[in-house]
């Protein structure tokens, strides 16, 4: 066996990419300036904007008491909760897109600590993270989604299920659609492939918008028999927020 290909090689490299880690200070994400250990400095992390507070607890969308909004009254979603760390703005918007567009995988387990600490594990029996087509997945080498899942699940201690949901048709991207465009784009845009009678799911993405994806998987689980769907983000686009 070559010496490049063998398998203490790559342990060697992690060993080392840990010590490295640990004795070269690292950068923040955000500003380039020294955040030891940290992935995000404590002056950038305290000016990223929290989601809201009250708001909507099936949309997360912002609400006067937290009541549900009008739109959860109206046409109620098919996941029960939604539970996001900020809003989809600037500066989070430039963490979230370094994950998604620029391979930054770090961002993935930050994102996850986050979340575990808003997440009681014992309301879940698994989680789910939203898929992607597999032409996507070719082209982009990983599901962001699925990064963030993997990571929470084992804070969670809860079983990640990355393979019963399954998007079957490429969708066209969501932005700039209108909120019924968006239901009729991903509507039958997901399958699911296992049995899951009375199980409690989390699905996992990395942005709602409209929440019309998150919706659309919603159906399909509880059509499979999944009690009950939460949704849980990294964050949320409010309809009064602008993203730069």
């Amino acid at each position: 066996m070559s010496i490049l290909n063998h398998p203490w090689r790559d342990s060697l490299k992690r060993r080392f990419d840990r010590w490295l880690s640990r004795a070269v200070p690292g950068s923040c994400l955000l500003c380039g300036a020294d955040a030891g250990n940290a992935l995000i400095c404590a002056d950038c992390a305290a000016d990223l904007p929290p989601a809201p507070t009250p708001a909507c607890p099936q949309c997360g969308e912002a609400t006067t008491h937290g009541e549900r909004c009008g739109a959860c009254l109206t046409r109620p979603p098919h996941f029960a909760a939604t539970i996001a760390l900020f809003r989809y703005e600037f500066p989070v918007d430039r963490v979230v897109q370094a994950l998604k567009y620029g391979h930054q995988l770090a961002v993935a387990p930050w994102i996850a600590a986050r979340l575990a600490e808003r997440l009681d594990a014992g309301g879940y029996d698994l989680i789910v993270p939203l898929p992607l087509h597999p032409a996507r997945l070719r082209e982009r080498g990983f599901n962001q989604s699925q990064q963030i899942a993997r990571h929470l699940g084992r804070r969670l201690g809860l079983p990640v299920d990355g393979s019963s949901l399954m998007r079957r048709r490429p969708t066209a991207p969501q932005a700039g659609l209108a909120l019924k465009e968006r239901h009729a784009n991903v509507r039958g845009a997901f399958e699911c492939r296992a049995d899951l009678s009375g199980r409690r799911a989390l699905l996992v993405d990395d942005v709602m918008t409209t929440g019309a994806t998150a919706d659309e998987c919603a159906r399909v689980l509880r059509l499979h028999g999944a009690a009950s769907v939460a949704v849980a983000v990294a964050a949320r686009a409010l309809r009064d927020a602008s993203v730069v």
